[in-house]
């Protein structure tokens, strides 16, 4: 029997409710602070996500979904977000457009990865990019709008955490500063960080692993080491943001493009992998692709993150919208006019699900039962000659014989 493969999923029709309540709810929040909706490629360039992301990343070096198509070009399926927008940015002229340009998306991400709850190696993301302004405001709409959207999805006892890991002026001053403090607890550290502090010693900040936990909080913090202009970038967005925060100087993010404003989202009682949402700012990002210097900031979350989170905490999610009647028929000539109805009040927008097949009644009408449908219209051989139907509540059993005709101001009548 064939399986999907493994870290993927079905989405089933049971679960399609949280999808479609997610979406609409990032959707109306993205309306709501000027967003337009962007949707990239599902594969890129591969050149694209090694110069982005960063060759030394777990993402580049492990996690890639890279493929040679048949003309020879090397692809890769995007396993971020932020790096095609900026792509499509660039390659539009977007940057002719007044700045900051805002745009979100909807989108699969392919990452080879160890399986986990809310983790899969195809899982789905929504996130946000404005680009072309350096302001700390809007660093500090960005994450308000991050935190606005969860808590419309009726998520609670958030955290925010928030750091600055400076700009590619400062920041060599504390590499040099972290690469040293990590040298002297060299064997305490895991086989990874060890390959991390010669070729990328940011990402030793980000180790799960509890062998490298007590040397990653005795490290130096970046905030002692940020340049002027970064350190007032830093303390005019704490200054704007109305939200709670904790200042978590091991916050890094696993891509090499943030810089200066860097922050997280996560529920409190969060264990490991527990964040549900992120982002920062990305300045040297456009440059890094081929354009002119371009200040940007960002924030994307896994979808799949998301409703476990909503399962945990058990939040109500509105059921979706489902046909309300169901037609039942007694025999050939009916169920011939069953059809011809149907079709007559979809055309009037009533949903309608009719029986299939040759059911009992009684089959038919549990079949209308488990459907969850309102009403049942049934026609036999005696309703088919005198022109009604027989028209059946089924949340309260009772029901009556109506013209045919007046079959559509009646299921009108009951809000259907």
């Amino acid at each position: 029997m064939y399986r999907a493969p493994r870290g993927t999923t079905d989405i089933l029709p049971g679960e399609q409710a949280y999808w479609r309540y997610i979406e609409q709810k990032a959707a109306g929040i993205c309306q709501l602070y000027g967003y337009e909706r962007i949707d990239a490629p599902t594969f890129e360039d591969t050149d694209l996500f090694t110069r982005s992301v960063g060759e030394e990343t777990d993402i580049v070096t492990k996690e890639m979904y890279t493929f040679e198509d048949k003309g020879g070009n090397q692809l890769t399926l995007r396993p971020e977000g932020t790096a095609p927008v900026c792509r499509a940015y660039l390659e539009h002229g977007l940057h002719n457009q007044p700045q900051p340009v805002k745009l979100y998306y909807m989108a699969s991400i392919f990452r080879y990865e160890r399986p986990q709850a809310g983790r899969y190696r195809e899982h789905h993301q929504f996130g946000y990019e404005a680009i072309g302004d350096a302001d700390p405001a809007l660093d500090a709409e960005v994450i308000e709008m991050a935190w606005r959207f969860f808590t419309s999805l009726g998520l609670r006892q958030l955290t925010l955490e928030l750091n600055s890991i400076g700009c590619k002026k400062c920041r060599p001053r504390y590499l040099a500063a972290i690469k040293d403090h990590y040298t002297s607890h060299r064997r305490e550290l895991c086989p990874d960080c060890k390959i991390r502090l010669q070729r990328n010693p940011l990402r030793l900040l980000d180790c799960k692993n509890p062998s490298c936990q007590g040397v990653a909080d005795s490290a130096p913090r970046s905030t002692d080491y940020l340049c002027p202009e970064c350190e007032e970038h830093f303390s005019r967005l704490k200054g704007y943001l109305k939200l709670p925060f904790t200042i978590n100087h091991r916050l890094v993010r696993g891509l090499d493009y943030y810089t200066r404003t860097v922050f997280e989202i996560q529920p409190e009682e969060g264990g490991a992998q527990s964040t549900i949402g992120g982002g920062g700012r990305y300045d040297d990002l456009i440059e890094e692709l081929g354009g002119k210097p371009t200040p940007a900031v960002g924030f994307a979350s896994g979808l799949e993150r998301i409703i476990l989170n909503l399962k945990k905490q058990n939040v109500p999610i509105p059921p979706l919208p489902k046909p309300r009647v169901f037609i039942a028929h007694i025999g050939d000539e009916a169920r011939d006019e069953a059809i011809k109805l149907a079709s007559r009040l979809r055309q009037t927008g009533i949903g309608v699900i009719e029986a299939t097949g040759k059911k009992s009644l009684k089959a038919q009408l549990r079949q209308a039962n488990t459907l969850g449908a309102r009403h049942a219209v049934i026609i036999g051989e005696d309703e088919i000659r005198t022109g009604t139907v027989i028209l059946r509540d089924m949340t309260g059993a009772e029901q009556n014989v109506i013209a045919s005709s007046q079959l559509e101001a009646e299921l009108r009548e009951g809000s259907l």
